[in-house]
């Protein structure tokens, strides 16, 4: 039987463009969505791997969110990395992390690339408020496993209640 690249993740892959500067949506979920990833020092490995790909120029994580079974980003793709290479690179480093906690990732991600004109708004508020839709947390907490960049939370931060979504987010 010969392999069709129409169906499944290779047809995810036909349409991803890479392009340096670029704002990227991505979910990244665990194997059979198995949940364990809020661990305080899974939840530390992320943000410590997401830095590190800054520091060598590979992206810049504008925001993100960590949940049980899955992640939420959006990063600027920076330097000559293609995205593949760039979540290749993420998932690879957390891996032996995972590991310990017997978790691992899915094979696959999903990816969007916003326009230039495109809106980030809601993005930032869907990344920001998928903890408190799925009931994980009341709306007066703060999310432990969400971070933005100082330069985003310039504008952003202002928007919610104290690090805590607006009551009429959640309606």
């Amino acid at each position: 039987m010969a392999f069709d690249l129409r169906h499944g993740h290779a047809a995810l892959r036909l349409g991803r463009w890479s392009e340096s500067g670029a704002d990227y949506f991505l979910t990244i979920c665990t194997h059979e969505r198995t949940k364990g990833l809020t661990g305080p020092l899974i939840v530390s490995a992320i943000w410590r791997e997401s830095d590190r790909l800054a520091d060598e120029s590979v992206w810049l994580m504008r925001t993100a969110v960590v949940m049980p079974d899955h992640l939420h980003l959006l990063v600027t793709l920076q330097g000559k990395a293609d995205l593949s290479s760039a979540v290749r690179q993420f998932k690879g480093r957390l891996t032996p992390v995972l590991r310990q906690y017997g978790l691992r990732w899915q094979q696959a991600y999903f990816d969007h690339r916003l326009r230039v004109n495109e809106d980030r708004l809601p993005v930032f508020l869907y990344i920001f408020l998928n903890p408190y839709r799925a009931g994980l947390i009341p709306s007066s907490k703060s999310w432990p496993g969400y971070r933005c960049h100082p330069d985003d939370w310039t504008w952003f931060g202002p928007m919610t209640n104290s690090s805590c979504p607006m009551p009429e987010w959640l309606d």
